[in-house]
């Protein structure tokens, strides 16, 4: 039982509740050994008192210890003590988003990302090391005063799901994924799915699923698609509604598959966030029924000729063979069963042994068809009209089949045959990376360019006058069609000019400005790319495509390439924040940058102790190679003390009119985190004192004395007779606050 006061694992000492939930009770406490306050979660009794559970929790919570990340509630130690369990997390000092949106109905579109953004990289961080929340909900994420992020109560949902523990002990059902729902197998998309019900929620003010009971919710999960949020607030971008329904798909393989991939996605929306560019993949679709473009006919058409006389000769050899045992009349039920059973079943394994890259060796034919033709003969007394006419048309068969396998096998060797030359240019053409050249000679420039652009190829054009096309057409091109050739290529086309081609002005070498304008008032259609250049100064056009010098038709593009500067000497910055000292001197210097001062300093991020917190310039922006980066290691919170100097007075009237001089007093001074500073027995007032490196910025002084009151004579006014009633003993205490002096 936890008391206020009480100190377990010999160095917590629980000082307030601060909140209770499902399956534990959350406490204040100060930990005396690193001089700093935690919250403490302790498992309540029921689930206390569950072996199985109390394992699993124990394994589960010791996980989450290893989890260091600034969008997590950091777990210190886990511990038990007298049958009680207990978390010791970091104390973060705010307020559940759940209360957050009760408190502003709900969060602007860019503040909901925002938040969701560090949950994910909270999550994100947690899934990297293989450990699943599997209870993200509002209540579980606190927004400190600060405004920074964090997820809480990492390690114990496994815990409670393998123990079967209800959903009102859980958490609300209102953010269960479907397969949760079910009581299936949850994964890392279970976390994403319950993201995305959050994110509604912050969006709209409210929850996408609600019913009278938790099973009703979870049946809504499991059948009903999401509502858009849109429905309840239009304003809501379509990228954001997007989002939201890709996190909440119903089948895991839809929704976004890492934490990665929605945090990307997130970003883009707050650059982007009217552009409809998240993609839902259903995996189904790539089994599904498709068009079969040209390409695929020549493929199949490749593999057909192959195919057809393989199957040809091996169904002719099995025919054959079996004509040796024709069964009687009143088995050639069960015959005609085995017979299409042994097909099916051979099938397999001649084609796996006798056809090779599509060769069929016609001695195994021709052996199978005399095998066949002695054990006919060998029967010759049983002789069958009908089987008679079966063996004829098996012959003919068989000798067609022989030629076209002749005549393919010659064709394709001399190149006959449109099927390529052998199995090194099939091999070629399937080769990964490789594209097949389209048709572009007839054709507009600005249509065979963007074809051109999406196959991955880069399309250069040179212009030539001609009064016999029109001009925008393409002439020629130095790669022939149906070609396979590497993406990045450089396709050059030649281009009709029309009969009075405009000069090209050379602007090579000239300012980014000075070219355009040169172009433009030429009538031409500037399109710019950028790229390094050691040599040419940044700003200045390092190419242009058409040469300056060449002929092109009025209204055409020309494409200017724009220096960057040197590429070697800029290097982006690295985040190195939160990780130590070795790997940010190790990151910092494979990029070929140096590491400037390192010192050690105090930082009122706990998380961060032992860790880098600061570097000198911020991540992402480009610097020379060799730039020193100078970097600052955390101490942890910097430990303020205080001091205390001065007289201790007795008690004054006010504190105790029976207070007297001369009294024995017991006098204790003890600060606010417990530590005695004075203990001593005096009958002097004043006491000096003085006391330095105090932790605490407060205490007390306590007065603890005995008074003893006079002895009193009474007379009886009846009788006038006196009696005397002897003087009374009592224990006294006055208690005085103090307050110290922070020292500098």
């Amino acid at each position: 039982m936890i008391k206020i006061g009480m100190i377990i694992g010999d160095r917590y000492e629980i000082l307030e509740k601060i909140g209770t939930g499902g399956m534990s009770d959350v406490y204040k406490a100060k930990c005396h050994k690193l001089n700093r306050y935690v919250a403490i979660k302790v498992l309540k009794q029921e689930f206390s008192e569950n072996a199985n559970f109390v394992s699993k929790f124990r394994v589960e919570a010791q996980a989450a210890a290893g989890l260091m990340h600034p969008n997590i509630v950091n777990v210190y130690d886990v511990g038990e003590e007298n049958n009680v369990y207990y978390i010791v997390m970091e104390l973060v000092e705010g307020i559940t988003l759940k209360k957050y949106i009760e408190k502003k109905a709900r969060l602007s579109v860019k503040e909901a990302i925002s938040i969701a953004i560090q949950i994910s990289m909270g999550i994100e961080a947690a899934h990297n090391n293989h450990i699943i929340h599997r209870d993200i909900k509002p209540q579980n994420i606190i927004i400190s005063k600060e405004g920074k992020v964090k997820v809480t109560d990492f390690g114990i949902a496994k815990a409670a799901t393998s123990n079967t523990i209800t959903s009102n002990v859980m958490g609300s059902v209102h953010y269960t994924s479907p397969e949760q729902a079910r009581g299936g197998y949850s994964d890392e998309k279970s976390d994403i799915y319950s993201l995305g019900i959050t994110l509604f929620e912050m969006l709209t003010g409210r929850v996408p699923f609600n019913g009278d009971t938790t099973v009703a919710i979870a049946i809504k999960h499991i059948q009903e698609p999401i509502p858009s949020p849109r429905d309840y607030i239009q304003e809501i971008p379509v990228s954001v509604e997007q989002i939201v329904f890709k996190c909440c798909q119903k089948s895991p393989d839809r929704r976004y598959q890492t934490m990665a991939d929605l945090i990307a996605d997130l970003k883009q929306s707050l650059i982007s966030p009217d552009e409809d560019f998240v993609k839902i993949v259903n995996p189904d679709e790539e089994a599904s029924t498709r068009m079969i473009t040209d390409r695929d006919m020549v493929q199949i058409k490749r593999q057909s000729g192959r195919r057809e006389s393989a199957d040809e000769a091996l169904r002719l050899k099995k025919d054959v063979q079996r004509r040796a045992r024709r069964p009687e009349p009143e088995e050639e039920e069960e015959y005609e069963e085995e017979v299409y059973d042994e097909e099916y079943a051979e099938e397999g394994e001649y084609e796996e042994e006798q056809y090779e890259e599509g060769q069929i060796y016609e001695d195994e034919v021709e052996e199978a068809y005399e095998d066949g033709g002695e054990e006919d003969a060998g029967e010759e007394e049983d002789y069958d009209p009908k089987m008679e006419r079966i063996t004829t048309i098996l012959a003919v068969v068989a000798a067609l089949v022989i030629g076209c396998i002749v005549l393919f096998l010659v064709g394709r060797t001399m190149g006959i045959l449109p099927f390529g030359n052998g199995e090194d240019s099939a091999e070629a053409e399937e080769e990964e990376g490789k594209v097949e050249m389209p048709k572009v000679v007839g054709r507009q420039l600005e249509e065979v360019r963007q074809e051109l652009l999406g196959l991955g190829l880069k399309p250069e054009v040179t212009y030539q006058e001609t009064d016999e096309y029109e001009a925008g057409l393409v002439l020629r091109c130095n790669i022939n069609i149906g070609a396979m050739v590497d993406s990045e290529t450089e396709i050059i086309l030649t281009v009709s000019a029309g009969a009075s081609g405009i000069e090209v002005p050379d602007v090579e070498g000239a300012s980014t400005a000075e070219g355009v304008s040169t172009l433009e008032q030429k009538g031409f259609v500037v399109n710019r790319t950028e790229s390094y250049d050691a040599q040419v100064p940044k700003g200045n056009i390092i190419s242009q495509n058409p040469e300056g010098g060449s002929k092109a038709p009025s209204g055409s593009t020309v494409t200017l390439r724009i220096s960057q500067g040197p590429e070697e000497n800029k290097v982006k910055i690295p985040d190195v924040i939160g990780i130590t000292e070795m790997d940010a001197v190790a990151t910092l210097t494979e990029l070929g940058l140096t590491v400037g001062s390192i010192t050690e300093v105090n930082n009122e991020d706990a998380s961060l102790a032992g860790l880098v917190c600061y570097q000198s310039y911020s991540v992402g922006t480009y610097v020379d190679s060799g730039t020193a980066v100078d970097l600052r290691v955390s101490l942890g919170p910097k430990q303020v003390t205080y001091s205390f100097s001065g007289s201790i007075n007795p008690p004054t009237p006010e504190e105790d009119p029976e207070y007297r001089d001369g009294l024995d007093v017991t006098v204790n001074i003890v600060t606010a985190d417990g530590v005695s500073l004075l203990n001593t027995n005096t009958v002097s007032f004043p006491i000096s004192v003085n006391y330095t490196g105090i932790q605490s910025s407060s205490g007390s002084v306590t007065f603890t004395y005995t008074v003893i009151t006079d002895a009193v004579t009474d007379t009886n006014p009846e009788t006038g007779e006196t009696f005397t009633t002897e003087g009374t003993e009592s224990v006294k205490t006055v208690t005085r606050e103090l307050q110290f002096t922070p020292e500098n």
